[in-house]
């Protein structure tokens, strides 16, 4: 399956400002692009490219002031198969799980396990374990849990989304990965694209979230907004929370002006004429 990704976003600055900018698929996925992400600014502006401490791939930036436009636009390889299923997946125990997972079974800025803990044993802790739990709290925040783009907040935490029983997608991931810290199974957050492929479209686009849990020895990919397996999954980071992964950040006063994100599938057809198309362009590699 071919998928062409990007997005075309605008900001205005009322001041220089400086930016961090982390609007690149992450680095596992970079083999499989068929053309070279270029993160494109108007103005030109000088961006510096650097790894943070989670793998991700990002940039700094100085914008002088005024408008400012990004834009990149790729076709991403994907195998066309939905999110992998592992039923059987065990969980491990505390003493068990490698060092480097111990981070995420740690309260973070959204994500409250102190507030939630009592919460989750009294409504997971008499189930199943390990994948099974796991999908009974996607099941449980699923079900509790109102998609509403009006709600969406900055500041919203998961114990905000518990009472509040509404959101976006990165409130239900929040929430779900809470319950899942609380029960001893490290989670951690996970953002990128996620178009309507194979599923009825609901516009408008945007970047998706949803989590990761070390079962078994290896990560696996849940979901609690759609909660069913998904096809066309493609990352762009990973961290504690969604304080980690913010695709901008600004050190001063901005307004959003534009924000158009699109993840689709191409025919080989049109795979081909993209290709075309981008190697006509002056500056292409």
């Amino acid at each position: 399956m071919f998928i062409r990704i990007g997005f075309d976003i605008a900001y205005s600055f009322p001041q220089p400002t400086e930016m961090i900018l982390m609007l690149y698929t992450h680095p596992e996925r970079s083999s499989f692009l068929m053309m070279p992400e270029r993160l494109s600014s108007d103005p030109a502006i000088t961006i510096e490219e650097f790894t943070d401490i989670y793998g991700n791939r990002c940039a700094r930036a100085f914008c002088p002031g005024g408008r400012l436009h990004l834009k990149n636009d790729t076709i991403v390889v994907d195998g066309g198969l939905p999110d992998i299923l592992k039923p059987e997946a065990r969980q491990h125990t505390i003493h068990e799980l490698p060092t480097d997972t111990l981070l995420y079974l740690l309260g973070s800025r959204y994500c409250e396990i102190e507030k939630l803990s009592d919460v989750a044993w009294e409504l997971f802790g008499h189930g199943p374990t390990g994948w099974g739990r796991v999908q009974a709290i996607c099941n449980w925040v699923h079900n509790h849990v109102t998609f509403a783009h009006e709600a969406a907040r900055c500041d919203r935490t998961a114990y905000d989304t518990f009472k509040d029983q509404r959101g976006v997608c990165r409130d239900y991931t929040h929430l779900a990965i809470t319950f899942c810290r609380c029960m001893g199974i490290p989670a951690r957050y996970a953002t990128g694209y996620l178009g309507d492929i194979h599923v009825p479209v609901v516009p408008p686009m945007d970047f998706s979230a949803w989590f990761e849990v070390f079962l078994e020895g290896e990560w696996h990919t849940f979901d609690s907004r759609n909660n069913t397996p998904r096809v066309g999954r493609v990352l762009m980071a990973r961290g504690r929370d969604a304080a980690d992964v913010a695709l901008t950040t600004s050190f001063g006063k901005h307004i959003l002006e534009k924000f158009d994100i699109w993840a689709y599938e191409l025919s080989r057809p049109e795979v081909a004429k993209a290709l075309q198309d981008r190697s006509a362009r002056p500056g292409s590699p």
